[in-house]
């Protein structure tokens, strides 16, 4: 087997490819190493945001992904009478240039991201490798193969992380646990479905309706506290609670049934020397956000740059400890905030719904704002108020700003290039990190809108899209290459 590697990836889900293709990108040697000899076939992750398609977009596959994805343009929470509770309206284009709610289905996307890491000659993917143990940190040894010596370790190894059990990490667990059935359907006929997605807030079975990605349709069915699961998760059962959406085997095909249980809770610690986690193997929420893989995505493009830069020499190793710092507080308020979703669906008492009906029917709110959450503490400009917040990517002549003008530390202003206004020293600094400049003339108002709402002319971009720092004038951008400099280390 070949060997060493820069970065070991155990694991090799979405989140795992990913990884690799942001860190094959850079020129990194990666192996990844799956124990399953194949993919798994069947749908699990149906949706993502806006922001994902843009780490999608970095990573090479938005092209063939975008034919394959359906964007949702409402999400609607009802009641058992068809009363409206809640209303997600989504935009076309979102903050960072996609729809701000895409349907898709993950087998599709895994096929793409398992042929565009495979296209890289340092990436490396093995299947149908366990790894069973380390030794002295970030040595690997796989099932059969022997040892393998990697700088780093990823634990990219889902909910039963195997990595996680060797970081001494406890988990917060907030305790909210749901039994769902989740039945993915082919119908033989396409249908149009209005608004496409759909929740059923009905105290005898609360239901989800769902796009499952162009050609396909989601059911999740709420266990009920009399149902065993093993008479929920049956085939017989699936068509029986379809029965009545008119879905029946005359006219769809089962594509799978599987119970879930739906939980709350994150690893406390995500980093132990030269091994670290994302994705499942760091946490896990419900799915009425649909924020489960996006913020595994999230975990990749924030832990590749990090990377990057300490291989290179360019940083130290402490900058590995801002992973955490920076990505637990965004991905607890995302669980808070699919826990607070949860409350208002999984209510099997009919006077508890009841209650919640009249109280939300009473004060309405017709459409909820796009989810917007900041990263917590780590590599960002000290008391900027934009600092932690998602940038935006908006249209320029010839296509969306990363593929035209390119991506990672961008120094972006309406006004001129930023990069004319920087000295000797800190434009050497700047280039150092392969940082660009750009005056951005946008032909959809993106950007015009961003600037103007904030208030400044000079934004400072990291290469995860999050704004490091901001600046009231253009000719203060040195000052943002000074302080990128001291918070990497320098």
């Amino acid at each position: 087997m070949a060997g060493p590697y820069d970065v070991a990836i155990v694991g090799w889900g979405p989140v795992g490819q990913t990884l690799a293709i942001l860190l094959g990108e850079r020129g990194w040697k990666v192996g990844a190493f799956e124990k399953q000899p194949a993919p798994y076939p069947l749908p699990r992750a149906v949706h993502f945001d806006h922001e994902v398609g843009r780490i999608l977009q970095a990573a090479g596959v938005a092209d063939a992904l975008a034919p394959m994805t359906e964007p949702a343009d409402v999400y609607e929470w009802r009641n058992a009478a068809g009363e409206t509770l809640l209303r997600f309206e989504t935009r076309a284009a979102g903050l960072s240039g996609w729809p701000e709610a895409n349907m898709f289905s993950q087998p599709e996307l895994e096929r793409l991201l398992d042929a565009r890491a495979r296209s890289f000659p340092t990436v490396e993917v093995h299947r149908g490798c366990e790894v069973t143990g380390f030794d002295a940190g970030s040595r690997l040894d796989v099932a059969g193969r022997g040892r393998v010596e990697a700088r780093f370790v990823v634990g990219c190894d889902g909910a039963n992380s195997f990595v996680r059990s060797h970081l001494g990490a406890t988990v917060t667990d907030l305790g909210f646990f749901f039994d769902w059935l989740i039945v993915d359907v082919v119908p033989d006929e396409p249908k149009i479905w209005s608004p496409l997605n759909i929740q059923i807030c009905d105290p005898e079975r609360p239901t989800t309706l769902v796009s499952g990605g162009r050609g396909r349709r989601r059911w999740e069915f709420m266990r009920l506290p009399e149902e065993r699961i093993e008479e929920l998760n049956s085939v017989e059962t699936a068509w029986r609670l379809l029965a009545p959406w008119g879905v029946t085997p005359a006219n769809a095909a089962l594509e799978r049934h599987a119970v879930y249980r739906f939980q709350a809770r994150w690893v406390d610690r995500w980093r132990s020397g030269r091994l670290l986690l994302a994705g499942d193997a760091a946490h896990q929420m419900p799915p009425f956000a649909g924020q489960g893989m996006c913020s595994g995505l999230r975990d990749a493009a924030n832990l590749a740059w990090k990377l990057d830069l300490v291989l290179a020499g360019k940083a130290p190793e402490a900058l590995l400890d801002t992973y955490a710092t920076e990505r637990i507080p965004h991905v607890a308020a995302l669980i808070n905030f699919s826990m607070e979703l949860g409350r208002v669906i999984c209510v099997p008492d009919p006077a508890e719904a009841a209650a919640r009906d009249a109280t939300m029917i009473s004060a309405p709110r017709d459409a909820m704002p796009p989810l917007s959450v900041a990263i917590g503490p780590g590599v960002l400009l000290d008391g900027d108020p934009h600092a932690g917040r998602l940038f935006a990517q908006g249209r320029v002549r010839g296509g969306l700003f990363d593929d035209v003008v390119g991506r990672g530390w961008t120094l972006v202003s309406p006004v001129a290039d930023p990069v004319a206004h920087l000295d000797a020293e800190s434009a050497a600094f700047f280039r150092s990190l392969g940082g660009i400049g750009a005056r951005v003339e946008d032909v959809d108002g993106a950007y015009r809108r961003w600037f103007a709402a904030a208030g400044v002319e000079v934004a400072l971009q990291r290469p995860d899209f999050y704004v490091f720092g901001t600046a009231a004038r253009v000719e203060e951008a040195g000052a943002l290459i000074e302080a990128l400099r001291r918070a990497l280390g320098d």
